[in-house]
């Protein structure tokens, strides 16, 4: 379809090129451009675009024309044309509704949060400039996001509705007793909107509930306005407020301008011919479905038809949407009995590029109207990875806790439990989660849910839920583990008593046998190995691979892997098999003994294995199992459970006054949903679900936000909570009580165990690794640096608050900064010390001398210090300067020790060794030792129980 944009109306210049809503005015054929506001005239039609960035980085377009109930027959044709020209302009991809004033869609109601106020008149009388007056009491009456001015009496009243008085000093919202809570918190919002744009903020706020009669003097006010208190009736009828019965959906063909009813049995994809238009009847909706080669005065026809099949139905409120092939929404895919996924049309920017070259010519800004750029391809964790991690596997009803170095080894066979402690903002939180294998029963998944529940319950419902299926874990599984292996097979009862019903053979992981595992992550803080069929089928070009059999190891790198992938098999190996010399091969370049364990060379794929993107959010209410649009923190109602599906995740958020029952029931809800599939987007059943509960947000969650977890530390309910904050000047009254955080279940502590993992700090990408420091430096730079810019490979200080709300004081700071900085100077005036590597002071059953005072001012250094002292460079990768450690023989400092040596760091257990032990134990000395990078080290503490 060409169309010639020479006539391209001034108002709609720049118009998609930013995702933002972008609304024209039209009154009598002038045309008004201006941001999104909530007041819309009775007389006016409005055009309104929605430009929206998706995460695949295309712009989304919406149009919609909004009739007044007194617009005129000639602004609403405008309309219409206007859009037409506005949807050429935006490269015809656009979809466009059809909006008549008190039956807008929940999409074009979404805009204009809290909501849309119609007033009499049109555009020149909203820009009148109105003398001084006595300023008149106003009523409006609330009804879902409509706000309707009514006549301001006391008939108008009723006890199904909200009603809003305004008047000069004071703003009274009247609740009818029939209204529910949640529309009650809603009407809160217009009230704001009424307080912020005509009182500048400045006018008092007061609730009238229905029944309560003069109970107080804000309700004798009130009722003052109206004569008097009166009873009201018991029903109020609301006209051109019913729902029309719904009706099959019904398909036409429009041919020279007229609908043809189009005669199948059900409706399907393959009755739509790309060189047609099409009219869906569905009652309240009548879709307008535009094949990519038909013409422009065919597009016009069906878009005609559409307005005269409406009309001769007598439903002139129904809503009209225009669709493009290929740019089907969910709602008309939905009354499809099948919509096959390559039925979507591969679109080119070609399209749009010629828009833009005709723009241009022009002489328009055509900034911003081409694609934006992709969407980032490495997820991030959004967690906390410094917490305490323990780990259940399931046998039967009951769980087994595993030890510290067995926490991260799985069996595709076994269901698992989890539970995550990490810092929060105010308090420590929780992740309770549970991991089921590709080959595990169906009765131990369903025992590790309820164990899994138990645990949420015994504390308080405060911890989040997960559950995860193998080889659909989220970046936040695998961030929290860090290294993770999955061996094949099983060694619960459960699985094995399976395999012997089923009389299939046990391929349970044997470590003299032969086993193949693909090794894949992004980097030390997320790899793993899962354990694959040992045939050659099973490689892969584009990951790295560990083949084993018995004492004989074999590493392999396929073409497509980088020096970073070949990294990960390193440290995977000692994991899997330490202690053992491997062979590399490349391929192309393998052995004959590589292929005689593995089978003939046969085909293998190259690509990697895709994952499930993360789409755009979309959150829906459980109640009234609608979507909310453009969705914000105070939608999420305290009494409501609410789903935010983002394709790759389901999170399902709780509401701190839902009741335990409906709690409980939280998983179910998710995966009900997934069954369902809202959007039509073939969820799988695997899809990782979150169970989220109030005042326990994660940050993984609350990014889809602007969140302030100050709210829900409201008492109250919805409507108590907005009330508090209307009243309060929008600041969260503090009355918060400080819980404490819940012991974790099995009756450990809560507290990260540092005897038991050192974990890094994953989650900030702008950590620096510093070592080689002296202590006063040291001192000096935890005062001033970040506390989150850490060294990765140390134990994470005992720190509560990652994310502080405000800058300490200078009051509080200053004390800190001064004894740094005292303890710096005081290092510039002792005599230089020629070592970096710890002095270690021998054990021995003499009485230690008596040391100076600490008033003594002599500054005389015994000679013998100076000459046990290791001349070394001071190097980012050498140890940390840690003075007067003792010596202890090597049996006592293992991590195996019968009679460990107390009060020692165990993260560097090799510092206690003498030097002559050390040499013999590590075949080298220290000062070649600390030289060489950490992973290295690391792997060599571990062959020595060092680690």
């Amino acid at each position: 379809m060409s169309v010639s944009l020479k006539d391209l109306d001034p108002a709609f210049q720049g118009a998609g090129q930013k995702a933002y809503p972008f609304i024209s005015w039209i009154q009598c054929y002038f045309y008004f451009s201006t941001e999104c506001k909530n007041v819309i005239f009775n007389l006016t039609t409005s055009v309104v675009n929605v430009t929206t960035s998706l995460k695949s980085g295309a712009l989304r377009h919406d149009i919609h024309y909004w009739l007044g109930k007194d617009t005129s027959q000639d602004e609403a044709g405008a309309a219409a044309i206007k859009t037409v020209e506005l949807d050429a302009a935006l490269g015809g991809r656009a979809v466009q509704y059809r909006e008549v004033q008190g039956h807008e869609t929940e999409k074009f109601l979404s805009y204009f949060k809290p909501c849309i106020i119609p007033l009499e008149g049109g555009i020149a009388s909203g820009f009148k400039h109105h003398e001084a007056e006595e300023y008149k009491p106003r009523l409006f009456v609330c009804r879902g996001k409509h706000v309707v001015h009514v006549p301001c009496v006391r008939s108008t009243l009723n006890h199904d509705d909200i009603f809003i008085l305004d008047t000069q000093t004071k703003i009274f919202q009247f609740n009818g007793s029939n209204s529910s809570i949640q529309e009650r918190a809603k009407a809160l919002g217009v009230v704001q909107y009424i307080k912020d744009n005509y009182h500048h903020g400045k006018c008092d706020v007061a609730a009238i509930e229905d029944g309560k009669l003069m109970a107080d003097a804000e309700s004798g006010e009130f009722w003052g306005f109206f004569g008097g208190f009166a009873p009201l009736p018991r029903k109020a009828a609301i006209n051109g407020n019913k729902k029309s019965d719904p009706i099959p959906p019904k398909l036409y063909r429009v041919e020279k301008g007229q609908p043809e009813p189009e005669e199948a049995e059900s409706l399907t994809r393959n009755l739509l011919n790309t060189s047609k238009c099409y009219l869906l009847d569905c009652g309240t909706e009548v879709f307008v479905w535009i094949g990519r080669t038909t013409s422009l005065d065919e597009r016009k026809s069906a878009s005609a038809a559409a307005e005269e099949l409406v009309q001769s139905l007598d439903r002139p409120k129904s809503h009209i949407i225009r669709i493009i092939e290929g740019f089907e929404t969910v709602a008309f895919r939905s009354k499809f009995v099948s919509w096959p996924e390559a039925s979507q049309v591969a679109v080119s920017e070609d399209g749009r590029g010629k828009v833009a070259a005709l723009l241009k010519r022009q002489g328009i800004n055509v900034k911003g109207l081409m694609k934006a750029g992709p969407a980032k391809d490495e997820p991030q964790p959004y967690i906390d990875c410094t917490g305490n991690l323990q780990v259940w596997r399931i046998n039967g009803n009951e769980k087994t806790l595993l030890s510290a170095s067995e926490q991260s080894k799985f069996y595709g066979g076994d269901c698992y439990i989890f539970q995550y402690s990490y810092p929060g903002e105010e308090k420590e939180e929780h992740l309770i989660g549970t991991w089921f294998g590709k080959q595990s029963v169906e009765d131990e998944q369903t025992s590790s849910i309820a164990l899994a529940s138990k645990m949420v319950e015994s504390m308080k419902f405060l911890p989040s839920q997960a559950r995860f299926y193998e080889g659909s874990e989220p970046i936040q599984f695998f961030a929290i583990f860090q290294s993770f292996v999955v061996f094949k097979g099983g060694v619960s009862e459960g699985y094995k008593k399976y395999n012997t019903e089923q009389g299939s053979a046990d391929d349970t992981y044997d470590e003299d046998g032969v086993a193949l595992f693909r090794v894949q992550g992004s980097g030390p803080d997320n790899m793993q190995s899962i354990q694959v069929d040992a045939v050659p089928s099973s490689l892969n070009s584009s990951y790295c691979y560990i083949l084993h059999s018995g004492s004989t190891v074999f590493t392999w790198s396929g073409n497509l892997t980088s020096p970073e992938d070949q990294e990960l098999v390193e440290r995977q190996l000692d994991i899997i098999k330490p202690n053992l010399q491997s062979r590399t091969h490349k391929e192309g370049a393998e052995s004959e003994q590589f292929w005689q364990l593995l089978g003939p060379k046969t085909e293998y794929p190259s690509q990697k294995i895709a994952r499930e993107p993360e789409s755009d959010p979309h959150l829906f209410s459980c109640s009234f199992t609608k979507e909310i649009h453009n969705f914000t923190q105070d939608d999420l109602m305290t009494e409501d459970t609410f789903i935010l599906d983002c394709h790759s995740d389901i999170f399902v958020w709780v509401g701190q006054l839902v009741d335990s029952k409906n709690k409980s029931q939280a998983l179910t809800i998710g995966e009900k949903f997934v069954e369902h599939d809202f959007l039509l987007e073939k969820l799988t059943p695997k899809v990782p679900i979150y169970i989220i509960m109030e005042g326990s947000e994660p940050p993984f969650f609350t990014r889809f936000f602007t969140w302030d977890s100050a709210k829900s530390g409201i008492h109250g309910n919805s409507f108590q909570r907005k009330l508090a904050l209307l009243k309060n000047g929008g600041t969260p009254p503090i009355d918060k009580p400080k819980r404490r955080a819940p012991a974790s279940y099995g009756g450990r502590s809560s507290v990260p165990d540092k005897s038991q993992r050192s974990r890094s700090m994953s989650f900030s990408p702008d950590r620096v690794r510093v070592r080689g420091r002296s202590p006063a430096f040291n001192a000096l730079a935890a005062t001033f640096e970040n506390a989150n810019m850490r060294n990765m490979s140390t134990p994470p200080p005992m720190i509560r608050k990652l994310y502080p709300k405000s800058a300490p004081s200078d009051s509080t700071i200053a004390a800190p900064k001064s004894a740094a900085i005292a303890a710096l100077t005081a290092s510039f005036n002792t005599a230089p010390r020629e070592t970096i590597i710890p002095r270690i002071r021998k054990v021995n059953a003499e009485t230690p001398k008596e040391m100076p005072t600490p008033n003594s001012n002599s500054k005389e250094t015994p000679k013998e210090n100076s000459m046990d002292s290791i001349r070394e460079d001071a190097k980012e990768d050498e140890a940390e300067d840690e003075e007067g450690l003792s010596i202890y023989p090597y049996d006592r400092l293992t991590t195996v020790s019968s009679d460990p040596v107390a009060e020692i760091d165990i993260t560097k257990r090799e510092t206690y060794l003498s030097a002559a032990e050390f040499k013999e134990k590590f075949g080298m000395a220290k000062v070649a030792f600390y030289k060489l990078p950490k992973w290295k080290q690391n792997k060599l503490k571990v062959a020595l129980h060092l680690f």
